[in-house]
């Protein structure tokens, strides 16, 4: 049973996005590993920016 976490910051990441990255990661390992899309779980994380570091800085984004 695959388990796929994406985590992304909070920055305006509509339903429309959200279906596509549930479907592409799913058929990703359906393509790569020939798992069984009806037992592959996905699951997304939407991270404050203000809790998000890039490059040893805190990542402050275009969150309004």
């Amino acid at each position: 049973m695959p388990y796929i976490n994406i985590r992304v910051t909070d920055e305006q990441v509509t339903q429309e996005q959200k279906r596509q990255l549930i479907a592409g990661a799913t058929q990703l390992v359906v393509d790569v590993l020939h798992k069984n899309p009806k037992t592959t779980h996905v699951v997304i994380d939407e991270v404050p920016v203000e809790n998000w570091g890039v490059n040893g800085q805190q990542y402050l984004g275009t969150k309004k």
